[in-house]
């Protein structure tokens, strides 16, 4: 009798049994070639949801087949701690934070042990804890004494809800808060940048990595790279200073006729005049309570104010007036443009509505002289432009920025959408920011032996959502490391993306005490060689970890500026064909399923249900059927060698010939697709083959010293993918445990190559060529091929083809008229 596969039994087993042996703790060795294997680690959310489950099950079943390829896999775990959530839940359910996280990090074990993944647990790292965070601090000091990271007031994204600073990257296309969808504002802060501008063309370089196009694309977009010219332009009555622009059109310089400054444009308060002081207040102070995305919206009227003050453009020294408008942004270029209204569709539109003068100066193929009756954006002939009248604008690009070279009013330049990296947070729940204020010293980094900066535990929160630090007079009063007067201490805490920087490189070694990492040990397994986790990160953890690495490098800690190699991005997992939501109520909690049907089930059906970089709709259904099939592998395997063909004699060449092509050609297909992280149709592949030993297994093909070999290597196969079922049969079958130290079966080309036939190819009868073909080819196909060949289309050429006749496995007849 073959035993019920009662999974809940055999997974728990098996799972205590790795544990204890710690079958998947790994060392660094030069008998392996090593293969890095990471997924991006979880947010201490308090419950693992299906999704983190298709994010790590099938990430998992490709850690284990590179294991069983030879490879020395390095497989960590670990939890990204700090940030506002946990901050925002110590204020809702007065508990502190530290107890939050830690309690939602010791279920989040629980359930991540329960999927039976080859985490190595002894290199564990949590971000929250101070034998991280104390590395996270040495980071920022580094930065800061090689000048990478500076501080400076900057209008800043200033979310109401969360009382705290966003990085551009974390407001959303809408203008909103990404975290609690609340309207971004501005406020003018004090705030900690790192100098992320200084790598943004190798950035823009993924020639070393392989990644997803549209991960590059997205990099690429978000740096925002343009070539074009830096203009000086003078201001009236200010001859000692400037103002300059950056403009993709050098070419149009000659048509300015108004300036534009972003509202919060520093010069706008000294520029403006008294009598127009009252209308610019008003309308700073209203822009201010805008989002960027409404400020840029291609369908919000252009507003503006004139300012009473003017600029002199020095190619042709006309005085313009300068203006401020919503529409123009301070984070990108100077914050001030030059507006030449009848070649740009918004300045046109500003101009018209203000009364500005439109001049030409591109004149389009055709222009007979008059003025224009919308913007003319395209490539022209330069007109009312001084020396360069008459110069194709292309070449005129180049030229005037040459000139302006020449004179010392600017030149050619590059520039970048991309901002430096804001990192202060106004909030308690991060690492602390290691400076001090000293009225004397100035900005004193805390001395290196002197971290970590502890954040206090008796921290009052407040329903304000302000950070407690700042009101912590034990925290914020210190004695200055310099000359040891009374400071201050920086009450911002760093950006949680600061940790996820690097986290990477501490899985190296994570007990390393003499720095953030044994230099010995990166060496050996970095870079990571695959990467995996959401396309939703492009812009703001894949961004920084590759400027964190790159900064790494150049301050000498290591020897490579890529820290991940190859990267797949999962798709979406939906339920009932919509994205899951609480407020829908259609969030799968995995351990429901777990608990029924086993692990192995659900990891296997995650991987059935769509190919993973699309994502899939889950079906209850679907997951049934999944169990079913590890049923009928269970019964497959375990059944009585009485039930088996025993009594139908010796297997014939054919049978045998059938076993082993078959068994040969499901490795290949399940190898290959495992590498190319085609989970489904691997599944397939395994379903169909099992299909195949369940009716061999009533021939005498069952008989056949290589029924075992079918066997075994069907066990092999589905042993990534449903990892305890496949221990359970390993032993049961009488092998010595672990399935999971076995080599993946090897096929033989000889067996795989499929079989092939010889066709006579007829034309009205007459044999006409020959053809060699696989067995296995389609009707369809074979007349097509025969259709082609060198000798029949003599016979065919210029004639009607009436009919193609196909005997199978003899000849192809090709009747003509």
């Amino acid at each position: 009798m073959v035993p019920d596969y009662k999974p809940q039994d055999i997974e728990q087993k098996w799972q205590a049994k790795w544990a204890e042996d710690e079958l998947y703790r790994v060392g660094e060795s030069d008998e392996k070639p090593k293969w890095y294997f990471l997924t991006m680690f979880p947010y201490t959310s308090g419950d693992l949801h299906i999704g983190h489950w298709y994010a790590e099950a099938p990430a998992d079943t490709a850690a284990r087949f590179k294991r069983m390829q030879g490879y020395n896999v390095l497989r960590p775990i670990g939890f990204d701690a700090f940030g506002l959530p946990a901050e925002n839940a110590a204020i809702k359910r007065n508990i502190h934070p530290f107890t939050w996280t830690i309690q939602n990090v010791e279920n989040m074990r629980r359930q991540l042990r329960s999927l039976g993944a080859t985490y190595d647990w002894s290199r564990e790292v949590v971000t929250c804890l101070p034998e991280y965070y104390k590395w996270t601090e040495w980071f920022f000091l580094q930065f800061y004494k090689a000048g990478l990271a500076y501080r400076a007031k900057a209008p800043a994204n200033w979310c109401p809800k969360c009382q705290t600073v966003l990085a551009n990257e974390q407001v959303t296309a809408q203008g909103l808060c990404e975290r609690c969808e609340s309207l971004v504002t501005k406020r003018d802060l004090e705030q900690w940048f790192l100098r992320i501008t200084n790598y943004a063309d190798e950035l823009l370089d993924h020639s070393k990595i392989q990644w997803p196009e549209r991960i590059g694309l997205m990099q690429k977009n978000w740096i925002g790279r343009s070539e074009g010219a830096e203009i000086s332009f003078g201001i009236d009555g200010y001859p000692d200073e400037d103002i300059r622009v950056f403009t993709t059109r050098p070419d149009t310089v000659y048509g300015v006729t108004f300036m534009v400054f972003a509202p919060e444009h520093p010069l706008i308060e000294r520029l403006t005049t008294p009598d127009h002081r009252p209308a610019v207040e008003a309308y700073v102070a209203e822009t201010r309570r805008q989002s960027e995305i409404e400020r840029q919206s291609t369908e919000k009227e252009k507003t503006g104010v004139f300012t009473g003050a003017y600029a002199i453009n020095r190619l042709n020294g006309e005085k313009v007036p300068i203006f401020i408008a919503d529409y123009v942004l301070l984070s990108y270029g100077t914050g001030a443009v030059m507006a030449v209204p009848a070649h740009d569709t918004r300045d046109f539109a500003f101009a018209k509505k203000y009364g500005l003068p439109i001049p030409v100066v591109i004149a389009p193929e055709g222009w007979s002289g008059g003025p224009l009756d919308e913007a003319y954006t395209e490539a022209g002939t330069m007109v009312n432009s001084g020396l360069f009248d008459g110069t194709p604008s292309v070449e005129g690009k180049k030229k005037v920025a040459e000139y302006l070279k020449d004179k010392g009013w600017g030149g050619p330049t590059v520039n970048y959408r991309l901002r430096d990296w804001l990192i202060s947070r106004q909030r308690y729940w991060g690492a602390p920011i290691p400076i001090v204020y000293c009225d004397h010293c100035g900005i004193v980094p805390v001395p290196e032996d002197q971290l970590p900066v502890l954040l206090p535990e008796d921290a009052e929160f407040r329903p304000t959502g302000e950070s407690p630090l700042k009101y912590h007079e034990a925290f914020v009063n210190t004695t200055c490391p310099t000359c040891g007067g009374p400071a201050k201490r920086e009450s911002d805490t760093m950006d949680t993306f600061i940790c996820s920087s690097w986290y990477f490189l501490r899985y190296a070694s994570p007990d390393y005490d003499k720095g953030p990492f044994d230099p010995a040990k990166v060496k050996y397994w970095l870079p990571v060689d695959q990467y995996t986790g959401g396309a939703e990160h492009a812009c703001m953890h894949l961004l920084y970890a590759r400027f964190f690495t790159m900064a790494l490098r150049d301050l000498g800690l290591m020897d490579f500026g890529e820290p991940f190699t190859r990267l797949f991005n999962q798709g979406l997992i939906i339920a009932d064909s919509r994205k899951m939501s609480k407020s829908r109520g259609n969030v799968i909690n995995p351990d429901l399923y777990v608990q029924e049907m086993g692990a192995d089930t659900v990891r296997a059906y995650l991987m059935f249900i769509g190919p993973w970089d699309q994502g899939g709709d889950w079906n209850d259904n679907g997951i049934s059927g999944m169990h079913r099939f590890l049923n009928r592998v269970w019964n497959l395997v375990l059944s009585d060698e009485d039930l088996r063909g025993k009594y139908l004699g010796e297997a014939s060449e054919a049978e045998v010939r059938a076993l082993r092509r078959l068994t040969h050609r499901t490795v290949k297909k399940v190898a290959e697709d495992l590498e190319r992280f085609r989970f489904n149709t691997m599944l397939a592949a395994l379903m169909e083959f099992t299909n195949y030993l369940a009716k061999a297994r009533e021939t005498a093909a069952a008989n056949s010293p290589y029924w075992k070999e079918a066997i075994d290597s069907l066990i092999l196969m589905l042993a990534p993918a449903a990892p305890h079922v496949a221990e359970e049969l390993w032993t049961s079958t009488g092998h010595e445990y672990s399935v999971h130290n076995q080599r993946f079966p090897v096929w033989d080309e000889a067996l795989v190559k499929e079989e092939e036939i010889t066709l006579v190819v007829q034309v009205n009868g007459k044999v006409r060529d020959r053809i060699v073909v696989p067995a296995s080819i389609g009707e369809e196909e074979v007349k097509a091929q025969a259709r082609q060949l060198e000798r029949v289309q003599p016979f065919i050429h210029g004639r009607e083809v009436r009919n193609i006749f196909y005997v199978k496995g003899r000849l192809v007849n090709i009747v003509v008229s």
